[in-house]
């Protein structure tokens, strides 16, 4: 079993999400508050238990007003490609599998030809090759990848 305040938190959130209907904007500082926790515990709970491997979309802005926003994902048809997708991503992806996915997504409808290019176009080594090393390029890539295909939610 995992830590009972992380537990509380994770409680706290599935309830306020429940109450608004699988989506909800918090603020981190005032949680932490309010459960009598430091923020970046917050953070913790919220990345390991509120991820898109969980079904969960996680938005954050920074700033004076700033919050996070958590939405529960519904599986409709849509949703289970895009989810397939950002799965098969994982943590890093090279060229040729970014492209197989992008490819899926046009297939499927999820995105037209213009998309299609445009996303091929940022995730290739070409946009990559100046600012990012041999070796780390496709983690990069994933990160890109992943940011891209939640645009299409």
């Amino acid at each position: 079993m995992g830590n009972p305040m992380s537990e509380q938190i994770a409680r706290i959130i599935e309830k306020m999400l429940e109450e608004n209907g699988g989506e909800l904007e918090l603020q981190r500082n005032k949680l932490a508050g309010t459960v009598g926790c430091v923020p970046s515990q917050i953070n913790y709970v919220i990345s390991s238990r509120f991820n898109t491997d969980r079904g969960y979309i996680v938005e954050s802005r920074r700033g004076g007003g700033g919050y996070i926003k958590i939405s529960k994902i519904s599986f409709d048809g849509k949703t289970a490609i895009l989810m397939h997708a950002l799965n098969a991503t994982g943590n890093e992806i090279d060229v040729q599998s970014a492209r197989g996915i992008l490819l899926a997504l046009y297939d499927n409808g999820l995105m037209d030809e213009r998309e299609f290019k445009i996303m091929l176009g940022a995730v290739s080594d070409s946009s990559l090759s100046k600012i990012v090393s041999k070796s780390g390029r496709d983690a990069v890539r994933a990160d890109i990848m992943k940011s891209l295909i939640l645009t299409l939610k």
